[in-house]
């Protein structure tokens, strides 16, 4: 899924570099614990190619969208169970236990996926890497947030959400390095497995998380952990400051025990809060940014690239975007402030989605002929064009639309008229011996480019502002004694979100289009705007305190690019 990177300015890196030589320890700790974040990343990415040959190989899942959608989201169905349970095993097991499990479910679905005599069988794997990567979405920070310093903390944890763009991007590399492999689909879902295996063996070699173990009476092992992280004139200090904190949130635990919804919505500033903060993450979701993630590659067959490599490999630049997004965000988040940051980042959405709504439709229009003479010079015409009265008109598109098992070799010249034929792996070898592209998602197209461009820019001005931003907000946002379970709710809302957008894609584009379902994701987006401009209130250098009165007393305001001219303006 789709994450923001916590906020860390770049003083914090550099002072994280410095602490690095002289304590090498710290970053052995954040980065082994960082790998959950990098296999977060990788399955988000890999699916997106592993899923191209899986069509090759399964016959009924390249003509069953619905199994298609399954195939990716079962994954983030388990991700949600992962995120439920993950919470109460790191409480009660520990946070160190906790990572380990969440990579034994990963590698085991992994080795469960490479193996897969069925798509049944890798649905079954993508659950267990689903539970997986939902435990350490919740562990991993977690642990890194707990047994790092202080001072460089936000970088550290910041470290785990590079790791995860990184994954995207690292998984895209790989998919393009197994297209020769036989199978190419079991060495891409398989290989995760090896990253998996070597974070058990680093997480069993490090200590558990000194908070956690302050909290269960073992005092003695916190201080001795402690000791590593921190320089001798500073232990004392920080060992205080742990027992003070941990104290704090026992009371804080005790007191929140009989929070209720009802009481959370009767609360004004939280409530306000609740409708930022979930409202966020919800439009992150339903403007589209994990129909890109997981279905990039598709997205650009549909565009009229019909080579698997060639979709990878440009599916490779959006990746590349994206995690280039990621670091911009690092600056721009605290320079430009929280809520401009998304208004600007949900302007540059909606133009994207614009372009692509005019590219994909321009590419339906004038998509290639079907030539009666290319078809009858092959033995296995589309019955639907065979029967077809009007069979005169059809085109590409109509040739593809009209069946699952139809698909389109194209001209020597892609934009000439071509061939509608039975789609199965004989057709497929036979155009491709006359060096024919063969087509089975979109059509070919003069616009393909445009489509690309489309694509990078929805990145580009996605990924700082909105791919961030609800993140940020989130966490801070909330009055403090409430923020633990407001949290949970947002991120349940995300994971939601995420599920029904990433189940549903392929069948609108099936239903209403490629263009239509684009142009919906541009109407959310606008939506998008107006709900930031009304309900979410700029936290930018405001207190933690200063944001619950500021939600007390808040009222609609237009004027969002003006500073506030006190602490008491309403806003």
């Amino acid at each position: 899924m789709e994450g923001g990177v916590p906020e860390a300015d770049m003083s914090a890196f550099r002072e994280c570099l410095s602490l690095s030589w002289k304590n090498p320890y710290v970053l052995r700790l954040a980065f082994s614990a960082g790998i959950g974040g990098l296999l977060f990343g990788y399955d988000t990415g890999v699916i997106s190619g592993a899923l191209l040959y899986i069509r090759d190989d399964f016959n009924a899942v390249d003509r069953k969208t619905w199994l298609q959608e399954a195939i990716v989201s079962t994954a983030i169905a388990g991700a949600i169970i992962g995120a439920s349970v993950g919470g109460w095993i790191n409480d009660r097991f520990g946070r160190k236990k906790g990572i380990v499990l969440a990579d034994t479910l990963f590698f085991i679905g992994s080795v469960i996926m490479a193996a897969a005599p069925s798509p049944a069988v890798i649905i079954v794997g993508r659950v267990f890497v689903g539970i997986g990567v939902g435990m350490a979405s919740m562990a991993s920070p977690l642990y890194i947030s707990e047994a790092s310093p202080t001072r460089v903390r936000g970088a550290l944890v910041s470290l785990n959400s590079f790791l995860i763009t990184g994954g995207q991007f690292l998984s895209y590399l790989i998919n393009l390095a197994f297209t020769k492999a036989p199978q190419p689909w079991r060495w891409m879902l398989g290989v995760a497995a090896v990253p998996a295996f070597i974070q058990i063996i680093l997480m069993l070699t490090l200590p558990e998380s000194p908070r956690w173990l302050y909290r269960k009476g073992r005092e003695e092992e916190a201080k001795s952990i402690l000791k590593k992280i921190y320089p001798p004139h500073d232990v004392e200090g920080e060992i205080q400051a742990l027992k003070e904190s941990v104290d704090m949130e026992i009371k804080e635990a005790e007191s929140s025990e009989n929070i209720s919804i009802i009481k959370l919505l009767r609360t004004t500033a939280v409530r306000r809060g609740l409708y930022a903060g979930v409202g966020l993450g919800i439009f992150q979701q339903f403007v589209g940014i994990n129909t890109v993630m997981y279905y990039s590659p598709t997205i650009v067959q549909l565009a009229g690239f019909a080579s698997n490599r060639t979709a990878l490999l440009l599916s490779l630049i959006t990746s590349g975007l994206n995690a280039f997004g990621s670091i911009l965000s690092i600056y721009f988040i605290d320079k430009t402030g929280r809520k401009k940051l998304a208004l600007i980042s949900l302007c540059g959405v909606v133009f994207s989605l614009a372009l692509l709504t005019v590219t994909f439709r321009e590419s339906e229009i004038h998509a290639p002929m079907v030539s009666a003479l290319q078809t009858s010079q092959f033995n296995n015409t589309c019955p639907d064009y065979k029967a077809a009265v009007n069979s005169g008109e059809w085109s590409c598109m109509t040739c593809l639309k009209a069946s699952p098992s139809c698909g389109f070799c194209a001209a020597d010249d892609k934009l000439l008229p071509g061939a509608c034929l039975i789609s199965n792996k004989h057709t497929k070898a036979l155009c491709g011996s006359d060096h024919r592209a063969w087509y089975t998602r979109g059509c070919p197209s003069k616009y393909g480019w445009a489509a690309l461009i489309g694509l990078a820019l929805y990145i580009i001005f996605f990924s700082p502002g909105m791919g961030t931003v609800p993140w940020v907000v989130n966490s801070e946002i909330y009055p403090l004694r409430y923020r633990g379970v407001c949290g949970g709710i947002a991120s349940t809302a995300v994971w939601i979100s995420n599920l029904i957008v990433s189940e549903s894609f392929l069948s609108l584009t099936k239903a209403i289009g490629t263009a239509w379902t684009f142009m919906m994701f541009g109407i959310v987006a606008i939506v998008a705007i107006f709900f930031v401009i009304v309900f979410v209130p700029e936290t930018k250098g405001v207190a933690m305190e200063e944001i619950e009165k500021m939600l007390e007393q808040r009222s609609v305001r237009f004027k969002f690019w003006q500073k506030r001219d006190s602490g008491s303006e309403k806003h």
